[in-house]
């Protein structure tokens, strides 16, 4: 873009220059035209270089704000949104990992409770991981004593399996709480520090008040970014947590099936 104008300049003083061989008398309007077109690219190229500089990106301007609210109010929002998806990124993993393939494992169950009886199906819950074989190794622990026993073994299990699944979510929906709220206590403070200039001055003048009221709106505002950003992981968590659930209750209904029909 800068080459075209600087093109264009040229070719205009040819011209003008060509004009001058002609007309000596319009020397001086020459000269005030060639400036006019000097003038007018260094301008051009001023914009072409303003209009090309690279724009920062969400994360730094993200970083400046953080900088600007104060490290002491943003320290505590940032400690939430740290601890929170550490215990979130656990749950996670943990969860993936205690998915199972329900109507393979009651397959294989059922094939091994025809080949091999009990024992076989206990080691083919063994070599599973996740909460559903383990439900079916208490519920086949306990055939010997009968089906009903075995049937509340698994419903007593089932509970205990479920409180692992929930282990330390409430942490995460402590720090979705905590975090708007630690933001909105930085901005009473900034608020308190805005009025006090103010009685202080003994004016109410804009550029007094205005890094207060800022640093006030920039901690509110990291704050409810913190609590969105755990709010998404937590919901898929718990949708996580209740899928497996309905796994497990469905798993139980298929071992006591398969229970009484090996009894049988």
């Amino acid at each position: 873009m800068k080459r075209l104008f600087s093109i264009l300049a040229v070719a205009g003083v040819l011209v003008l220059s060509a004009t001058t061989a002609n007309a000596k008398d319009l020397t001086p309007v020459v000269s005030e035209n060639i400036s006019e077109i000097v003038a007018f690219v260094d301008d051009a190229a001023v914009f072409v270089q303003d209009d090309a500089a690279p724009k920062k990106g969400f994360h730094q301007v993200l970083k400046e704000r953080f900088i600007e609210g104060g490290a002491v109010f943003m320290t505590f929002p940032l400690l939430c949104l740290i601890l929170g998806l550490a215990v979130a990124i656990e749950r996670i993993i943990y969860l993936n990992l205690a998915t199972t393939n329900t109507k393979k494992l009651t397959s294989e169950v059922e094939d091994a409770l025809a080949s091999g009886g009990v024992e076989a199906a206990k080691e083919v819950c063994r070599n599973t991981k996740g909460p559903v074989a383990s439900i079916f190794y208490q519920g086949l622990d306990r055939m010997d004593e009968g089906v009903d026993a075995a049937e509340k073994a698994v419903v007593a299990y089932g509970g205990v399996q479920m409180g692992q699944l929930e282990k330390n979510v409430s942490w995460i929906s402590l720090f979705i709480a905590l975090a708007p709220m630690l933001g909105f206590m930085g901005t009473v403070i900034g608020m308190i520090d805005a009025f006090d200039k103010i009685q202080s001055a003994g004016t109410m003048e804009p550029s007094l008040v205005a890094g207060g009221i800022k640093v006030a709106l920039l901690t509110t505002v990291f704050g409810l970014i913190v609590a969105i950003i755990l709010q998404v992981f937590y919901n898929y968590i718990v949708a996580k947590i209740d899928s497996i659930v309905n796994d497990m209750e469905d798993a139980s209904i298929s071992l006591v099936d398969l229970l009484v029909r090996h009894k049988q």
